[in-house]
């Protein structure tokens, strides 16, 4: 029921999804965080440019990056800013120790999932703590999706 909130409420709107993350980790758990942006930046997102894909999450000095995340230049700025900077994520300092502990200790990886305005406006983005799947583990995941497909299709024409 709290999507179905989320989702109607008009300041809502997804930004940015990294589509290829589910398929490439197993993703353990999730948080949201929020981002430091400059105020060109915010500009550029509100008008849907931003992407993910290619970008990760690291802890480093005691403070939680995002590293290598496009937001493209807002042409209108009197202060441009920098298309591929780090940006630094904010969290609680005990889901900072977390998400060390699950890097360093455990191997884990720190994927952008989501990036999103909220309900009251403000830029956040969901991470996943992953760990990253091999080629099998990727096909065998193909395979049951395709069959949870073939499933419903039968259930629908009853073939």
């Amino acid at each position: 029921m709290a999507k179905k909130q989320k989702n109607s409420d008009p300041n809502y709107k997804v930004i940015a999804e990294n589509r290829r993350a589910r398929f490439d980790y197993a993703i353990d758990d999730d948080i949201e965080v929020g981002i430091v942006l400059s105020g060109s930046e915010v500009k550029s997102l509100r008008e849907k440019s931003g992407n993910i894909a290619e970008s990760y999450a690291a802890v480093e000095d005691g403070e939680l990056w995002l590293v290598n995340s496009y937001i493209a230049p807002y042409e209108r700025a009197m202060f441009p800013h920098l298309e591929r900077r780090k940006r630094k994520l904010l969290v609680s300092k005990k889901q900072l120790s977390d998400l060390w502990s699950a890097t360093q200790r455990k191997g884990m990886t720190l994927v952008p999932m989501v990036m999103y305005f909220n309900h009251k406006g403000f830029v956040k983005m969901k991470i996943g703590i992953a760990k990253g799947k091999k080629n099998h583990d990727k096909r065998a995941t193909e395979a049951k999706r395709d069959w949870g497909r073939q499933k419903q299709r039968l259930l629908r024409h009853g073939d």
